[in-house]
C-alpha cells in the first residue's frame, strides 16, 4: 500500500538526517475522512522500517481539538472539527518546537475518539526522530495562523478521496463513537461535509496530491 510514498517520505528522513536541519516535517492535509492519519500512520511505520525505529514521529493536528468544556464555554460544540475549534496556535507552536528542540523527547497530544476529548502526550518525538509526520484538515489552510505551517513544512501532500467515500466513512466513525444512526447522519450533514468543503478550497496551496487507495481512517 502506498509504497512509493513511503520512498518518498523514507528520502525526506534522509535528507534531515544528513542536511543541517536535523529533523524535517512531512505535513498531510485533507478533509475529514480522506485517510490522513492511515497514510501518516502507515508512513511512520515504512519509514522506521527501513531506518530503524524511532526515524519516523506521528503528529496529529487532532490533539489541538478545544475541550468539549471549552467548546461548550465558546458555543462552538455543535461545529466540532470547524477550524476555530482547534488551539491552532498551539499546534503551530509544537511544529515549531519539534524542529528547534532536537536535544530532549517532546511529548505531543492526540485525540481520543471514545472519550470525544484531546490526550496529552499520548505520542513521543524522540531526539534522534529525523521526519515527523503530521495531518490534518487545516495543515494549508491560507489563515493565520495556519498560514504560518507552509514556512515550516518540508512538502504539504494533499490526501484525496471520492465525496461518497469520505462520507461513508465518516458516517461509520461516528456510529463507532456510539451514536446513533440519525445522530450519524445529522452529524456528518452538519459538521463533517462543510468542514471538508472548507478544506477543498486549499488544496491548490500543497505541493502535492496523493489518493493512497483503500486507506479507511483519517
Amino acid at each position: 500500500m502506498s509504497e512509493p510514498l513511503v520512498c518518498d517520505a523514507v528520502e525526506l528522513a534522509r535528507k534531515a538526517a544528513t542536511g543541517g536541519a536535523h529533523r524535517a516535517v512531512l505535513g498531510l492535509a485533507g478533509a475529514p475522512g480522506a485517510g490522513k492519519s492511515t497514510l501518516a500512520r502507515h508512513l511512520v511505520e515504512g519509514v522506521d522500517r527501513e531506518l530503524g525505529p524511532g526515524t519516523a514521529g506521528y503528529l496529529p493536528m487532532d490533539g489541538f481539538h478545544l475541550s468539549n468544556a471549552q467548546l461548550d464555554r465558546l458555543g462552538r460544540r455543535d461545529r466540532k472539527g470547524a477550524p476555530d475549534t482547534f488551539d491552532a496556535h498551539g499546534y503551530v507552536a509544537l511544529v515549531r518546537r519539534l524542529l528547534d528542540e532536537t536535544d530532549h523527547p517532546v511529548y505531543v497530544p492526540d485525540y481520543d475518539r471514545r472519550l470525544h476529548e484531546p490526550v496529552a502526550a499520548r505520542h513521543v518525538i524522540a531526539p534522534h526522530t529525523r521526519l515527523v509526520v503530521t495531518e490534518g484538515n487545516y495543515l494549508a489552510a491560507g489563515e493565520e495562523p495556519w498560514a504560518r505551517l507552509r514556512g515550516l513544512l518540508a512538502q504539504l501532500w494533499y490526501v484525496e478521496a471520492d465525496d461518497e467515500l469520505r462520507e461513508r466513512r465518516l458516517y461509520q466513525r461516528q456510529l463507532s463513537g456510539g451514536a446513533t444512526d440519525e445522530a450519524a447522519r445529522e452529524w456528518v450533514e452538519r459538521s463533517d461535509r462543510p468542514n471538508g468543503e472548507l478544506v477543498k478550497r486549499f488544496r491548490d496551496n500543497c505541493t502535492r496530491v496523493v489518493r493512497p487507495g483503500s486507506l479507511a481512517e483519517g
